[in-house]
């Protein structure tokens, strides 16, 4: 059985994640899909142009092509755009977009990506079904390409095709966010000594389970590190994770470096607590871009 491929990505908060590439399997699947939303929303239009009598005969070929690439063009890119890098079939295939450098994805990046998909694919598909048997050398020839197309991902460590390689992204299966047992119970209370970090609700409304679990993965990671070198490591992360979340949820006060673990603790204490109840509300976040999830329906 062949293992998932797994890509590391270092997203700005610092922590290193680690995702299943997408397959060209689940990939297609979801391509299936959106062009089979496409090519309703076109057949609807070409039925209405129909019915007020607007297309010539001779031409109705034609036109139902261009309201596909008409429909198809702003499809993709509107909705991997608007959904943070899914289209309805990326969302029923649970996979998703992601930029190769872990930053948030661009609009030029998607713009290029799906504007690559028509040389790749539906440009040479559409040579391919609409050119006679007298035309069996460009048929070839774009059958020729489109195989080749293919056989890009199925090569690539991240299974990018050429738009994906060009734009800088490739796709990945959605990481299922789980909370997992409390970590909190296990955190010692604050003692005199030790500092006290407090978090206003505004502040807590930035993250989601899935940023709560991997930052609780680097506290118990962080836990077991041993030796010179890994403790370094731990600390170079760790001043990292604190100066990101502080500038995410705008902590005015400084954390020093002998505070940046207890800082670290306190947060994931206080963001746990506030998701659970968010969820006892049928409030359920799974990650940071809930709040354009929820605008979006």
């Amino acid at each position: 059985m062949t293992q998932p491929k797994l890509d590391r990505l270092l997203p700005p908060e610092g922590v290193p994640l680690y995702f299943r590439v997408a397959g060209v399997g689940v990939r297609m699947a979801a391509q299936f899909a959106d062009i089979l939303i496409t090519g309703v929303g076109a057949i609807a239009l070409f039925l209405l142009l129909l019915a007020i009598d607007v297309v010539p005969p001779e031409a109705l070929v034609a036109v139902a092509a261009m309201l596909f690439f008409i429909i198809r063009i702003p499809y993709y890119a509107a909705s991997e755009l608007v959904w943070n890098g899914q289209t309805i079939g990326k969302r029923m295939m649970k996979i998703k977009v992601v930029s190769a450098d872990g930053q948030a994805l661009t609009t030029q990046s998607l713009v290029v990506r799906n504007l690559m998909k028509e040389a790749e694919i539906f440009l040479p598909g559409t040579l391919v079904l609409t050119l006679t048997a007298d035309a069996l050398i460009p048929s070839l020839i774009s059958l020729a390409w489109i195989l080749g197309v293919i056989a890009v991902p199925v090569f690539n460590k991240r299974s990018q095709r050429l738009g994906d390689i060009i734009a800088g992204t490739y796709v990945i299966h959605l990481p299922k966010p789980i909370l997992l047992p409390d970590m909190s119970k296990a955190i010692k209370p604050a003692t005199a000594t030790q500092p006290r970090f407090q978090f206003l609700t505004h502040q807590l409304e930035h993250y989601g389970a899935f940023e709560l679990q991997t930052l609780e993965g680097f506290l118990r990671g962080a836990a077991r590190s041993t030796g010179p070198e890994a403790h370094k490591r731990k600390k170079e992360t760790m001043a990292a994770i604190v100066e990101q979340v502080r500038r995410k949820i705008d902590y005015a006060d400084a954390v020093r470096p002998e505070d940046q673990l207890a800082f670290l603790k306190a947060f994931y204490k206080a963001q746990r607590a506030f998701l659970e109840q968010r969820q006892l509300f049928g409030d359920k976040r799974a990650d940071k871009f809930h709040a354009e999830a929820d605008k979006q329906g």
